[in-house]
């Protein structure tokens, strides 16, 4: 491996592809960005299988054979999706078995017309991983008051979840907390722990959007930035932590905060801003396919996510004088995400009606 993007890997950090489709797998492109760029994961949402669905004509001919069944449009494009999940899953076997379970995960998304509701998700989250039957699934859950329930006893029954749209720390303190109450519960019960794999999706782009605008431009392009630091600093803490450190004796992984929304949305800045400025020790960052060829034409491996790290307390207090409050703002951009999840999927369903 030679590219770029490769690259990072030293450093410590796992890069994953935020597409997918069966266009994509079956041309094996995902197979050659593993050996050449050294992906390490795949990530996917309503709005990547919308793109998917509609311009590939390899799933009309499922869709026709579906459409003779009895099925509800949901059923439709869960079937689709886990032909997809799996092939895309089986690519990554090897990956996954030689890494011992830390590497080679699929992110297949529960529907987001559930997001409120606890039973539901599992539920939906069972079905998912019974119908794709792979090892190295992840089924992905948004980060509600619902979901934080939900995503505790999916990790108390074994299944690798991406916990999706955190905007703030609370959130993400919350999900580090009810992870390890899953798996302290998994141990209390007498089952194995160390091969559940969970990451908690930290959303860039759009935090800086929200919020530069209101800022002096010293200040801009900064929160995102420094707010990941400030996690970062809270990941270490509890995963290199006390607490942590028996269920670590018996195998157990910490939850790694994964970079998201890191497609650049101010051409003011940087192509590749949200790679180079967060590339760091057990972090991952899922990336669109133009954000990659940016980084693999020009971007820069180098370990900067703890550069300054120190400073980012003191930089978020001075956003927040400029009168942002950074927990309301992430609790709203959670709902906005939400409502764009929500929009995507009855999309999606239309498709397939």
């Amino acid at each position: 491996m030679t590219s770029r993007i490769a690259a990072v890997k030293q450093f410590g950090q796992k890069i994953w592809l935020d597409n997918i489709s069966r266009e994509f797998l079956g041309s094996g492109q995902l197979q050659k960005m593993i050996e050449e760029d050294g992906i390490t994961g795949v990530t996917s949402n309503p709005a990547i299988f919308y793109k998917a669905i509609s311009t590939d004509s390899r799933y009309q001919e499922q869709l026709v054979e579906l459409k003779k069944q009895d099925l509800t449009p949901l059923q439709r494009y869960e079937a689709m999706a886990v032909v997809d999940i799996k092939q895309a899953c089986k690519i990554m076997a090897p990956l996954y078995q030689s890494s011992n379970a830390e590497d080679g995960y699929i992110s297949l998304e529960v529907s987001p017309d559930l997001c409120h509701d606890v039973e539901g998700t599992i539920k939906s989250a069972l079905q998912l991983w019974n119908a794709v039957d792979e090892p190295n699934l992840m089924i992905k859950v948004p980060a509600t008051e619902a979901g934080v329930k939900a995503f505790e006893e999916l990790v108390i029954l074994g299944l690798n979840v991406n916990i999706t749209l955190l905007f703030n720390l609370a959130q993400v303190n919350a999900i580090w907390d009810a992870y390890i109450r899953g798996l302290e519960t998994r141990v209390a019960q007498g089952l194995p722990v160390d091969k559940i794999k969970t990451v908690a999706s930290f959303f860039l782009s759009r935090v800086d959007s929200a919020v530069d605008a209101k800022l002096p431009t010293e200040l801009q392009g900064k929160t995102a930035i420094n707010l990941s630091k400030q996690a970062y600093l809270d990941y270490k803490n509890i995963f290199h932590g006390e607490r942590f450190a028996k269920l670590k004796s018996l195998g157990a992984k910490g939850q790694y905060l994964l970079w998201a929304s890191t497609g650049t949305k101010n051409k003011n800045y940087s192509d590749v801003l949200y790679i180079e400025e967060l590339i760091g020790e057990e972090t991952i960052n899922t990336v669109p396919d133009a954000t990659l060829d940016c980084f693999r034409d020009h971007g820069v491996a180098a370990s900067r996510l703890t550069v300054d790290i120190e400073k980012a307390a003191d930089i978020l207090s001075q956003i927040e004088q400029q009168g942002i409050n950074l927990h309301d703002l992430g609790e709203k951009l959670q709902q906005d995400g939400l409502q764009q999840f929500v929009e995507a999927f009855d999309k999606l369903l239309e498709l397939v009606k």
